[in-house]
């Protein structure tokens, strides 16, 4: 597995990350524990070394899984989480310094680990300057508990404002064919700061792996049963998207996974996705991408082809969507 630096922090990783939600929340038909810690370390073996994980994700019981199945590796792998929320619950924002701090000492606690590795904040809090939060992790980062701040779903103004208090190492932020507008807005900060960036969701919560189409149905449990891309009549709309990558699989022989994959990691070299899986040859078949060479003519058939598909339904319910930041 190649590696990659996160902008100009000196962060090292694999060039691909393991996004561990799905191994607990979020999804229907989660793994028991015993196999999501299977997974996790299969993903080692394979030569990933990149985790992100998040006290809601769960609640709480993500990063426990984490930990335990992360322990045998402490000091080969990175692994990150998250704050943000109000006890553990994506219902409220919380990012007060006196939560940051529990928070830390708790994820700390879960994931058997003396300091975290990349602490983001989940998403920006309006009612508590940015200023104080990016100052109370540059506090951990001073006391040990910390080595890098991140941030998710940031706009260009609160990247800079929280930059300029305590350097921010990376913005994760959806980022995948059928979502490009980090594009415009924030990839020229990113660049201008030695910011990198962490796509989640590269396939699209699924959809661009080609594995589901306007029939497919989810479980009350799934996320995407009430996400509005995600109904019948908006993926079969979007079904554009995976035709586009399908055409560049086919003549590689490769999956449109790897492919969708390939084509994010080849628009800028500070870029790691993190896409999830429960399953371990999946794992093997994300990783594919990385040695998946696109040519210049097949990444401009892949970027012209989504370039004249708009796609169908919000990426959130309403209720989720006006917690992003979209302050350029």
């Amino acid at each position: 597995m190649k590696t990659r630096q996160l902008g100009t922090s000196g962060l090292e990783v694999s060039e691909l990350g393991f996004g561990c939600m799905g191994l607990s929340h979020g999804y229907a038909n989660q793994p028991d524990r015993n196999e999501a810690i299977r997974v996790l370390r299969d993903a080692v073996e394979q030569g990933i070394t990149f985790f992100d994980t998040a006290e809601v994700y769960g609640p709480y019981t993500n990063e426990d899984i984490v930990g335990e199945a992360l322990e045998p590796f402490k000091g080969k792998v990175v692994i990150a989480t998250k704050f943000g929320f109000k006890n553990g619950s994506n219902a409220e924002l919380d990012s007060r310094p006196e939560t940051i701090r529990k928070v830390v000492d708790a994820s700390l606690r879960r994931l058997r680990i003396d300091t975290i590795d990349l602490l983001y904040q989940h998403r920006v809090d309006p009612t508590v300057p940015i200023e104080d939060v990016a100052g109370t992790v540059k506090d951990l980062i001073a006391s040990g508990k910390v080595k890098h701040f991140g941030l998710s779903e940031a706009g260009g103004v609160n990247i800079r404002k929280a930059h300029a208090e305590q350097p921010v190492t990376v913005l994760q932020s959806e980022y995948s064919l059928w979502w490009r507008e980090p594009e415009e807005k924030v990839f020229p900060v990113l660049e201008e700061l030695g910011i990198g960036f962490v796509p989640f969701s590269p396939l699209g919560r699924g959809f661009l792996t080609g594995k589901m189409n306007a029939d497919t149905r989810f479980e009350k449990e799934d996320g995407r049963s009430y996400f509005p891309r995600f109904q019948k009549e908006n993926m079969e709309a979007n079904q554009a998207f995976v035709d586009v990558l399908n055409r560049v699989a086919t003549a590689k022989g490769a999956s449109t996974a790897q492919v969708a994959l390939a084509w994010i990691l080849a628009q800028k070299p500070w870029i790691v996705p993190i896409p999830g899986t429960t399953k371990s040859e999946r794992v093997k078949e994300n990783i594919g991408a990385v040695a998946l060479e696109l040519s210049p003519t097949e990444l401009s058939t892949i970027t012209e082809g989504a370039d004249s598909i708009e796609a169908r339904g919000g990426r959130y319910p309403e209720n989720l969507d006006k917690v992003i930041d979209r302050k350029a």
